[in-house]
């Protein structure tokens, strides 16, 4: 069996697990548009790939998996999300397997307006999010949100154009300063559907921050959730965590995927007081911070293949050890740009 993973930039980590469970039996295949990806240096074999966006995207990857045999596509960037899941059965039709959840549920997980109106939906505490600068400042004069705000992209990701404003003066220059960083960035392609709302403004929580890793089969169907205590993030990803037992952080992710539905891994972003949890984000793929779940004794790779080729996945390979605690670390590695095999 051999697996495409699409727009996997330095997610090297992902390539070795899946190379791992492979282990000889099929190749892990790496595509990226950018030349230089790390990614690159892990896979049995790699294409560089034209821009998500670009009208050959698609076309590029149904050529690719013709000519490689590939099974299965598991998709690593938001952006990619709701491309791929809205030609599932075109691939499906080449014999391919897209693991992506249905192009509803990316949309409500990129959209984080529509995040929050989902959250609000099933009954789960979340910050309040506005849409405009005079909504906010009527709230805050009314008294029901107060400064400081946080303001980012309403189809961002990572750390791209979050600021934190202390006063109306600072929310009008950072809200100003969003608008032009979407537009110097991939943002700007879905930030293109609401363009004239594509910014939120939400109130800050305070407390503890966590991860969650809520794990799904290949048909929606609940399987787990890891929990883990955020300690360190660098550029919007999680530095360091440990894993942690929570019932009711665990109850919070199976709560989400009931209603969810989602494939495979859903990535929830939490802040707890102590008393209350509430939800800030949630990425309908593989989160940076799964690395933690992996070397707590989680193999969702491995469960993963075995959906894909029909067999069931023993529980315990999805069970963690809590009080794992893992740190990332910062290497070097050589590109080798021969190493490419196609190039767009």
């Amino acid at each position: 069996m051999n697996i495409l993973l699409t727009s996997a930039g330095r997610r090297g980590y992902l390539v070795s697990y899946f190379k791992e469970v492979l282990a000889g039996s099929g190749e892990v295949h790496v595509t990226n548009s950018e030349k230089n990806a790390p990614s690159f240096h892990y896979a049995d074999q790699t294409a560089v790939s034209p821009l998500i966006h670009d009208p050959d995207y698609i076309s590029f990857l149904l050529n690719y998996c013709r000519e490689h045999q590939i099974h299965a596509i598991i998709p690593l960037f938001d952006i990619d999300l709701p491309v791929l899941a809205s030609q599932k059965k075109l691939f499906e039709q080449s014999g391919v397997q897209v693991v992506v959840s249905d192009p509803e549920t990316i949309f409500r997980c990129n959209d984080k307006w529509e995040t929050f109106l989902f959250l609000k939906k099933i009954g789960v505490r979340t910050p309040r999010t506005l849409l405009s600068i005079e909504e906010t400042l009527e709230e805050i004069h009314l008294g029901t949100m107060k400064f400081p705000v946080i303001i980012k992209p309403r189809f961002g990701m990572g750390s791209i154009g979050i600021y934190e404003a202390e006063n109306e003066e600072e929310l009008s220059v950072f809200f100003n300063k969003i608008k032009k960083d979407i537009q110097k960035s991939y943002l700007k392609f879905e930030s293109g559907q609401d363009s004239s709302r594509a910014i939120i403004i939400q109130e800050k929580m305070n407390g503890d921050e966590y991860g969650l890793d809520v794990m799904n089969d290949l048909d929606g169907n609940y399987q787990n959730t890891v929990v883990k205590k955020k300690y360190a993030m660098r550029s919007g990803e999680t530095d360091c965590a440990e894993i942690v037992n929570s019932s009711e952080l665990k109850e919070l992710g199976r709560w989400i995927s009931d209603h969810m539905r989602h494939i495979g891994n859903l990535d929830v972003d939490v802040f707890s007081d102590g008393q209350s949890a509430y939800v800030l984000e949630m990425n309908a793929r593989f989160g940076g911070g799964y690395p933690f779940t992996h070397i707590s004794g989680v193999n969702l790779p491995f469960a993963i293949c075995q959906w894909l080729q029909g067999n069931k996945a023993d529980p315990d390979i999805l069970r963690e050890m809590p009080g794992t605690i893992g740190h990332k670390d910062i290497h070097i590695i050589k590109i080798e740009n021969q190493k490419s095999s196609h190039t767009y």
